[in-house]
Formats: C-alpha cells, sequence, structure tokens
C-alpha cells in the first residue's frame, strides 16, 4: 500500500515537473477555474473536469465510501475572500479543499485545511476544516464532463452544484451581509458623495424602509450624470412603495417620455410596469 502510495506521488511530481515546460498535448482533463460574485466578496473555484467516457463513474471508478479529490488532478479548491454559511454551517474567508464522499444516497462534503494537494492520496482527516451532507439526486441526462457551477446566486444566497453522469447534487450558500451593508449607508451618506442611487436600490430589492429612501430619490433628480429616465423610474418606484400612487403615476410618466427622447425601449417598459401598478 505504501509502496503504491509512493508511486503515485512520485508520478505527481513528475507530471508538476514537467508543467512548466509549454504544453505539447492537450490535458486529459481540462481545467476550469469560475469567479462568482457573493454577498460582499467573491468566491473562486477550481477544478479539473474529467470525463465519463464510456465508465461507470460513481459507485466503480469513484468508489462509494471512500475519499475523492471531487475532480481529476490537484484536489478541487475553493476561495471565499468573506465568510460565508454552507449548509447552515459557518465558514471563515480563507481557502480550502474540496473533498467528498460519494454514496448511493447521501454524500459527506469535506472542506480541508490543505488546499494544496495532489488528488486525495495525502488527504487526511486531522486536516478537515468542515464535514457536512447532502443529498444525491440521480438525473436521466447524461452529463459527460464533470461539472461544478453556481444557480440561483442572488446577493446573500446561492447553490453550488455538481453533475456528473447520472448524478447531482446541490450545496447551498448564505451570507449574512445586511447589518454590514446598512452601516456603510449610513455612514456614507454623511458624506458629501452620498450613494443616493446604490442605497434606494438596496432598500427597494430589500424591503427596507422606503420612507428614508424617499429623500434620495428626489435629491436623486439634482445629481449630475443620471439619465432623467433613470431618476423618473427609481422615484416612481419609491414613492408608489410608500403608497402616493399620484406622484408615482406622474414621475413614472415622465420616464416614459425621457426614456421615448432617448429610444430607450427598455426604460420605457420598466416605467410603463410602475405606470400600470400605480394606476391600480
Amino acid at each position: 500500500m505504501k509502496k503504491n502510495l509512493l508511486l503515485l506521488l512520485t508520478i505527481a511530481g513528475v507530471l508538476f515537473s514537467h508543467s512548466s515546460f509549454a504544453q505539447l498535448t492537450p490535458a486529459p482533463s481540462s481545467t476550469q477555474t469560475i469567479i462568482q460574485d457573493f454577498g460582499l466578496g467573491k468566491i473562486t473555484l477550481t477544478y479539473s473536469r474529467p470525463n465519463v467516457k464510456g465508465r461507470k463513474i460513481f459507485g466503480y471508478t469513484e468508489p462509494y465510501n471512500a475519499v475523492w479529490r471531487t475532480g481529476a488532478n490537484a484536489a478541487t479548491t475553493i476561495t471565499f475572500t468573506d465568510d460565508v454559511t454552507l449548509e447552515g454551517h459557518k465558514v471563515i474567508a480563507g481557502t480550502y479543499g474540496i473533498f467528498s464522499i460519494p454514496a448511493e444516497d447521501e454524500w459527506t462534503i469535506i472542506l480541508s485545511k490543505n488546499a494544496k494537494q495532489w488528488g486525495a492520496y495525502d488527504y487526511k482527516a486531522a486536516d478537515d476544516y468542515l464535514r457536512f451532507t447532502v443529498k444525491g439526486m440521480k438525473i436521466q441526462e447524461k452529463v459527460e464532463t464533470l461539472t461544478l457551477q453556481f444557480t440561483n446566486v442572488f446577493p446573500t444566497s446561492a447553490d453550488l452544484n455538481l453533475l456528473w453522469e447520472h448524478t447531482a447534487l446541490v450545496i447551498h450558500l448564505t451570507t449574512d451581509i445586511d447589518a454590514r451593508v446598512m452601516a456603510r449607508i449610513d455612514s456614507a451618506m454623511q458624506t458629501d458623495k452620498k450613494p443616493y442611487y446604490d442605497a434606494i436600490i438596496y432598500y427597494w430589492n430589500n424591503n427596507k424602509d422606503m420612507t428614508k429612501a424617499l429623500p434620495w430619490a428626489m435629491a436623486l433628480q439634482t445629481v449630475p450624470g443620471f439619465p432623467p429616465m433613470v431618476v423618473k423610474l427609481w422615484l416612481a418606484r419609491t414613492e408608489l412603495r410608500v403608497g402616493d400612487k399620484a406622484a408615482a403615476v406622474k414621475a413614472a410618466q415622465e420616464g416614459i417620455a425621457a426614456a421615448q427622447t432617448a429610444k430607450s425601449t427598455e426604460y420605457v417598459r420598466l416605467n410603463t410596469e410602475v405606470l400600470t401598478d400605480a394606476k391600480k
């Protein structure tokens, strides 16, 4: 067993040493890096993507109940620039190796503090930062190339999906940024460069007190550089949210006129949507 491990590590070392030379042939398992904005930070995911190539994968090529690198070649890594929560578990900002233990129904997902590993040959449970389980799902469509991707991405939540062969699983991510964003808005409003536009959008998208945002929407009209069709849209939306339908109708109509002058079909549509809602 030890001889086989040493042989594998030696082969890995040879592969790493040759990687410094110009690449002569394509890698059998291509590498992909995904950078995803999330909350106030970013997530960077790097993994190698093996293909099925006619094999039976889970339960055979990748045995059940054995630690897997969750990819090919070097272990899959994930970097969080801000604290996040994975399936209810707090994860502090940093870089981790993603390992997994496939099973027929329920997988174990592992974040390792040792992110720089070739495969899972040198994996040690003592390096675990976190373990949790997720349900595996059978899918009808065959996914030839191992795919990790972010879906359902919102400011404070997202899903990390794994798909390969006829198996899929989802890891739910969340981040708690509201208190920090609100504090940043309050602080910035005390400066000369007041972030009216960004603050109005955050309040509107997150169902905050729009009576506080209304003076900002009014003040935005005096800020140079903002197209009238945009300013009127957010004024109308804010006025509608606080219950002043008559004011919202007036602002939306002015937004439509400005958008027509600018020949912006998008802002004609957006202002018309507010106008329709205000007239109900």
